[in-house]
């Protein structure tokens, strides 16, 4: 028996008589969830600045963004069941609330650490808002109407990734860096007003009670992990200090899943993963995931500090890749009707395998048409890749499990784009420092030199030292190239995995009346007897 779900609990008594004002509801809840959306890519512009500013090394840019994830991951877990107990309109507000506050004391941070201490909190926050906007769905739409609802409020968050880098990269060209965490005060602040004013209250008090020792476990094992993988290039592999915490986060998630195996209702249901259609769409969402964070943080570093892109420039230069994966977005329905989710995924996949590996021949004499290039096919299979992987996962489930299977992908998916961040942020961060050339430079120096790239830029301005900065230009290259070809890789062994293993094709159109009472797309069985998804 599983926990009751939040999607199922508390819906409307009868869901043929639509919610009043409902889809203006609906606008409330996108506009909270925006600011996910924007947070999600209007930092990695920034990083650059907070290197120079805040003396950040990239280990510290890596915590800068992964303190936010692993929080964000493991609190998203009871975070549904917190909505159900005590009122999913109440924690939403308490999550905007939250993540509100926190920006503000993060627009005034004075230090790195302060500020991974502030994301933390934002990503508290973040896991409140994201799944209970999403549960609070089936207690205002009736079924027929809940698919529209949710690809409203998926595309209410996705505008904020592509504004993200533009909005950072005008602010950042006019003011300092804390307004990037400014800005989301009055986006909050209209978004609670909408929420009292627009959307009834929902709850199920008779869910069980938050699993306080998961959720520690699970913040535990994942934070332990991303320490370790983020320390291991400075300290080394073979240290005590890397060594002991990767195995305690082994520890510590291996315990989480023996606990969560033994709960009546768990809050993290592995049990969902035997559903071939959910494990394989999961699968391909959570791959993709972690190569699009391993992009995003390198490349506005390169854009910026080795191409000399101010922020704005650097904002406007990613935007190939949003374009690509919204024309991907829009054309992957299509494609899917025609083919399979199966094969869209696995051209998808192939797609971005191709795009790395142009990617991972950049040289210091390309200037930016080279990188439009492999941006704009990059963003053209994320789109192929997650936008049918995410749909058809949750298509393969039934109602009453959809808010306990949407709470594992998105937990998931948060968790890749941690330990992304860490994996592929270490290996630059070692290849960075092996193979720059800090020689003749005073001890401070060198250590700013080394910290990033964006610091070695820095130095080099001051000293004029143009050998320095054609020495971290080259050094960073280097590491960039690399972790671009490792994520081609990735890539492409995900390709070959996804279209061996995944079940599932389109095997006709079904009426929404007749598709299921999830509403959400119906399932038929194909041939083979593995249920694929067909179009709502």
């Amino acid at each position: 028996m599983t926990a009751p779900s939040v999607a199922a609990t508390h819906a409307p008594p009868d869901p043929a008589v639509p919610v009043p004002r409902r889809w203006w509801a609906l606008g409330a809840i996108c506009l909270s969830v925006l600011v996910l959306g924007f947070d999600s890519t209007i930092l990695n512009v920034a990083l650059p600045d907070l290197a120079v500013q805040l003396h950040a090394d990239t280990g510290q840019l890596q915590w800068i963004v992964d303190a936010y994830l692993v929080v964000f991951a493991a609190a998203m877990l009871p975070a549904g069941l917190l909505g159900d107990r005590f009122g999913r309109r109440k924690m939403l507000i308490a999550g905007l609330v939250l993540f509100g506050a926190a920006s503000l004391v993060g627009t005034f941070a004075d230090s790195a650490d302060t500020l991974i201490a502030v994301r933390a909190v934002m990503g508290l926050g973040g896991a409140l808002i994201m799944p209970l906007g999403m549960a609070i769905i089936p207690s205002l739409f009736p079924p027929g109407e809940r698919p529209r609802a949710v690809a409203v409020m998926t595309a209410g968050m996705a505008l904020g990734m592509p504004l993200g880098p533009i909005l950072g990269g005008a602010l950042l060209n006019h003011f300092w860096w804390g307004s990037i965490f400014l800005v989301n005060v009055p986006l909050i602040v209209v978004g609670i007003a909408a929420l009292v004013l627009l959307v009834p209250e929902s709850r199920n008090p008779a869910v069980p009670r938050v699993d306080l020792l998961s959720a520690v476990l699970g913040v535990g094992g994942l934070g332990a992990l991303t320490f370790g993988i983020i320390q291991g290039p400075g300290d080394g592999w073979g240290s005590v200090t890397v060594v002991g915490t990767l195995t305690a986060s082994v520890l510590l998630l291996a315990g989480l899943v023996l606990r969560e195996r033994s709960q009546p209702h768990p809050m993290l249901d592995l049990s969902l993963l035997a559903d071939r259609t959910y494990r394989w769409n999961t699968l391909a969402t959570v791959l993709v995931t972690f190569v699009l964070m391993g992009a995003l943080f390198v490349l506005p570093q390169y854009l910026q500090s080795v191409l000399g892109n101010d922020a704005l420039g650097t904002g406007v230069r990613m935007m190939p890749l949003m374009g690509g994966l919204l024309v991907a977005a829009r054309l992957a329905e299509r494609l899917v009707a025609k083919v399979s989710v199966r094969w869209v995924v696995t051209g998808g996949l192939l797609l971005v395998s191709a795009a790395l590996f142009l990617g991972s021949g950049t040289g210091v004499a390309d200037g930016y048409g080279w990188t439009a290039l492999w941006l704009s096919v990059l963003g053209l299979g994320m789109g192929f890749t997650m936008v049918p992987a995410m749909g058809a996962a949750m298509a393969a489930l039934p109602e009453d499990r959809a808010g306990v299977g949407s709470g594992l992908l998105q937990t998931l998916r948060q968790s890749a784009s941690a330990v992304g961040v860490a994996l592929l942020g270490s290996l630059l961060a070692g290849i960075y420092t092996g193979r720059l050339d800090t020689h003749g430079l005073p001890g401070a120096a060198a250590e700013t030199a080394r910290g990033s790239v964006s610091g070695a830029q820095s130095v080099a301005e001051l000293t004029h030292d143009a050998a320095l900065a054609v020495s971290a230009h080259s050094a960073f290259l280097h590491g960039m190239d690399t972790v671009l070809l490792v994520c081609g890789l990735a890539a492409v062994l995900s390709a070959a995995l996804i279209g061996l293993r995944m079940p599932g094709r389109v095997a006709g159109r079904v009426a929404a009346d007749g598709a299921g009472a999830d509403g959400a797309g119906g399932l038929v069985a194909d041939p083979a007897g593995d249920p694929a998804q067909s179009e709502a």
